[in-house]
């Protein structure tokens, strides 16, 4: 018997790669899209930004359907509670509590830093889609954290509109999880990187529940993300997605 549960084991094994071995490189980039976002999701997020010469903490909360919708609440520190920021579409709002008032983010401002972070605001909302925003192309292979990734160049499309002149993604073969992203400028230089450090189960599957955002140019500078919790598939309306509701969500 025990010899048998093995044999299905690797026989499922060689399956699997080799199903991924048939597909493209844009359509492993979909499943791993899917993989991590579920149809909806929840989730309550830490993050740390590490300076030279200080840190600091956010905590807030996420809520995003498919790849339309997504809203995000500062929780902590106290002077930035109750800041929101929604995305609905390829709109992008922000409630700012202090002067209670909404305003609409420009196409110009989602490259710029995210609440003092080295997420932008597109890193956040995500207005631009890694699926439908880029051609993906199979690059070579790596392993990272002993997985086994396929490395994919993604270049946006000339209509897309995008902050980024390339893309590289290291997607784990095994469980679909991007593990590295390295972001390159219009000239081809390599600006950032966004490297998964620990990944685990959650909401019932293997993800990577922390992150660094690293900026190359600036020494001693990185954002870390933490997950805390987080809950796949539980329906949300549309309408929980308004202008109206970022005044009041919690």
């Amino acid at each position: 018997m025990k010899k048998a549960t093995i044999f299905i084991f690797i026989l499922s094994s060689i399956c699997h790669f080799a199903a991924l071995a048939q597909i493209s490189a844009t359509e492993m980039v979909r499943k791993a899209d899917a993989h991590a976002r579920g149809n909806t999701s929840k989730a309550e997020v830490l993050i740390r930004i590490v300076r030279p010469s200080w840190s600091r903490e956010l905590t807030m909360r996420m809520w995003a359907k498919g790849t339309d919708y997504s809203m995000i609440y500062v929780v902590s520190p106290a002077k930035d509670r109750g800041t929101v920021f929604l995305k609905r579409g390829k709109e992008v709002w922000n409630w700012i509590p202090s002067i209670e008032r909404s305003i609409k983010l420009p196409p110009s401002m989602m490259s710029q830093s995210w609440m003092g972070t080295d997420f932008s605001n597109d890193d956040l909302v995500k207005e631009s889609s890694a699926v439908n925003d880029y051609t993906h192309t199979y690059s070579g292979t790596d392993t990272l954290l002993n997985r086994s990734c396929r490395i994919i160049t993604m270049i946006p499309k000339p209509e897309s509109a995008v902050v980024w002149g390339k893309v590289m993604v290291w997607i784990d073969e095994r469980d679909l999880m991007e593990l590295k992203m390295e972001f390159y400028d219009e000239d081809g230089v390599l600006s950032s990187v966004i490297t998964t450090t620990e990944v685990g189960l959650m909401a019932g599957r293997m993800l990577p529940v922390t992150m660094e955002m690293t900026p190359i140019d600036k020494k001693g500078q990185k954002t870390v993300m933490s997950y805390r919790n987080l809950v796949l598939d539980d329906p949300i309306e549309d309408a929980f997605f308004s202008t109206v509701n970022m005044k009041t969500v919690r």
